[in-house]
């Protein structure tokens, strides 16, 4: 079954978007709205496009694939007067902006917050940066990597005698999108009440530091920085992967009490709760390789299977370790249809997650592919009166 509702609508139908970023933050951010019903205008480069379309995993340019569904693709250059003209007029009915430029660079091309609100009062103006729109490194490069390294997050990633590591995707960019998304909804909130738009300042840095939780907190209160624990947790014991003899992993939580404890007799230690040592969780998380050892003997001299069938059995907290063909395979995954597959001209149909989160009354839908560059050009500037004649004059002159 593909779940593809090309007629669908949803919720922010009639909300209006025009999405001038560039790679991740933006297109997850504007992904989240253009699930739920909202028209998304990709604003791309007439010769170059979203870099995003670029970016290839083993040869195939998934990631526009799937961050580019359900959106339109106009080209419009916005280095000519005509370009920011045409812009500003397609301006005049849209709700939200999305751009990722170098802080200034809107100012400098005449398109500032002053200037697009005077065209739209109205208008949320999402302005995405790796460090924000002031402070000292306002300039500076900004991707994800070096916001995950400045943050604390790769500082506390890995394990203690080992170097740290940096998150194997734009974890960075995922974040701000996210939270991007719910800060269009609230300002959008407030223009229905005010009829006020506003701009959002959205940096990489302090979304990601957000989910850190009170790293700072500990810091200041304690003065003492926490070393990298690998899979193991600094609040809960026992809490990790552990190997099992065919190869497998598992993964145990056992962050409430009762949970510690079912998963000790489990094992056939329920002795080690009445050890002093291992009482509490305050106790374990002082000494979690002890607190462990039982759990780690048991998995290692059992199969995946057996391990997972008799912690089921007992209702340990364990979860399989999966890669991704075991995940895809996982019956839960494709019951609830976590991963659908999205009808394709150029690969027949490409597999990417469902929307998120599932909404009982107003759900959200993937109703369109990802466009080819400058797909939707003719349709939307149509809009703005531009005819045949002039569509291949805009075109002639690099315009579109």
């Amino acid at each position: 079954m593909i779940p593809f509702h090309p007629e669908a609508t949803g919720p922010l139908d009639g909300l209006v978007v025009l999405d001038l970023s560039r790679l991740v933050a933006g297109n997850m951010l504007s992904l989240q709205l253009a699930d739920y019903g909202a028209e998304v205008i990709k604003v791309e480069d007439p010769k170059k496009g979203d870099p995003l379309r670029d970016w290839r995993t083993q040869g195939l340019s998934v990631h526009w694939k799937v961050y580019g569904r359900n959106k339109k693709s106009l080209t419009l250059s916005l280095r000519s007067e005509e370009g920011k003209a045409l812009f500003r007029q397609l301006l005049a009915t849209a709700d939200v902006m999305i751009e990722n430029f170098r802080p200034g660079t809107l100012e400098e091309m005449g398109l500032g917050p002053d200037v697009l609100h005077a065209i739209r009062p109205g208008l949320v103006l999402v302005r995405v940066s790796g460090w924000g729109q002031d402070g000292p490194y306002r300039e500076r490069p900004g991707f994800g990597t070096l916001v995950e390294g400045v943050s604390g997050f790769a500082a506390k990633n890995g394990f203690a005698d080992r170097p740290p590591v940096l998150p194997p995707l734009a974890m960075a960019d995922m974040i701000a999108g996210l939270y991007g998304a719910f800060s269009v909804m609230v300002a959008l909130k407030h223009r229905d009440q005010t009829g006020q738009g506003q701009v959002i300042d959205l940096p990489l840095l302090d979304p990601i530091v957000s989910i850190l939780g009170p790293e700072a907190a500990q810091f200041k209160l304690t003065g003492k920085i926490a070393q990298r624990t690998g899979s193991q947790s600094r609040t809960a014991s026992p809490r990790n992967a552990f190997k099992t003899r065919d190869g497998r992993w598992v993964a145990i939580s056992a962050s409430m009490q009762s949970m510690a404890e079912r998963a000790y007799a489990a094992v056939g230690r329920p002795d080690m709760i009445q050890d002093p040592r291992f009482r509490t969780n305050a106790d374990r998380i002082k000494i979690p390789d002890e607190s462990e050892a039982p759990l780690r003997d048991f998995i290692a001299a059992r199969d995946f299977v057996e391990v997972m069938a008799h912690f089921e059995k007992h209702e340990v907290t364990a979860a399989p370790i999966y890669d991704i063909d075991q995940f895809l395979e996982d019956p839960h995954v494709q019951a609830r249809q976590i991963i659908v597959e999205l009808p394709d001209a150029e690969m027949g149909s490409v597999p990417m997650h469902n929307v998120v989160p599932r909404l009982s009354e107003s759900p959200g839908s993937i109703r369109t592919a990802a466009p080819e560059l400058g797909e939707h050009t003719a349709a939307i500037l149509a809009r703005v009166g531009v005819d045949a004649d002039r569509l291949a004059a805009l075109r002639a002159a690099g315009t579109i």
